[in-house]
């Protein structure tokens, strides 16, 4: 299926449902399970290996910057050429992320649809990863972080800013914008505390498995919570 783009998609639709990717639609860390495919494939040294499994206990800790630490996470791709990416990004929804899909946000998302309602990907995960995904799932678009590409080959720098915390609120509020959409009728489903700009921007916020500080802030505003 081609995911269809926000400039050819109707906006006849009443209200808009937007997912988060990993740990809420499928059950793991699309990151990590990536790295380990990379290593695996001879694409990724050890070295970065490390830096993977180091980085996301700094953030938990407070101890780096976010977006520092997913500039890092993505700088191995330098030099590998957007086919074979894409081809090692099917291998890995073929033979893990597929069977790691969340069967109640399957529910959910067929809910949504039969009221009519658009379901888009909103996630920091990077495209080539969100694109198997979304082509399952008959997701309407995609949201999600991207790579620079020169000749098909991958600079290992990011293309524009990286789809995380207040970006994500950014980019809803223009996808919005440009396909007619008022935010407050739209639905966020996501699972950590680095979403909650977001949840705090759409009407309805549902939290799914999430973490401390974010089932705190549900608890204390009344906001759903899918475990």
């Amino acid at each position: 299926m081609e995911i269809i783009s926000s400039k050819n998609r109707s906006t006849s639709r009443p209200y808009t449902a937007f997912f988060d990717l990993d740990r809420t639609i499928i059950r793991t860390d699309s990151g990590r399970t990536l790295i380990w495919y990379a290593l695996k494939e001879g694409l990724m040294t050890r070295t970065y290996l490390l830096k993977g499994i180091c980085l996301p206990i700094l953030y938990k800790l407070n101890l780096r910057n976010p977006t520092k630490i997913i500039s890092t996470m993505v700088s191995w791709l330098k030099g590998v050429s957007e086919d074979s990416f894409n081809e090692l990004s099917a291998e890995i929804f073929r033979n893990d992320l597929k069977e790691s899909i969340n069967h109640d946000i399957k529910s959910e998302i067929n809910f949504h649809r039969k009221n009519g309602a658009s379901c888009v990907i909103l996630s920091s995960s990077i495209q080539p990863v969100c694109r198997p995904i979304a082509d399952y799932l008959k997701m309407d678009d995609i949201i999600c972080s991207n790579l620079e590409v020169d000749n098909g080959i991958y600079t290992g720098r990011p293309s524009g800013l990286f789809c995380f915390g207040e970006e994500k609120a950014v980019r809803l509020l223009e996808y919005c914008k440009m396909n007619n959409i008022d935010h407050e009728t739209a639905w966020y489903y996501g699972d950590s505390i680095s979403d909650l700009p977001v949840l705090n921007t759409v009407g309805y916020p549902i939290c799914v498995n999430p973490d401390r500080k974010l089932k705190r802030v549900a608890n204390i505003r009344g906001w759903q919570i899918i475990n």
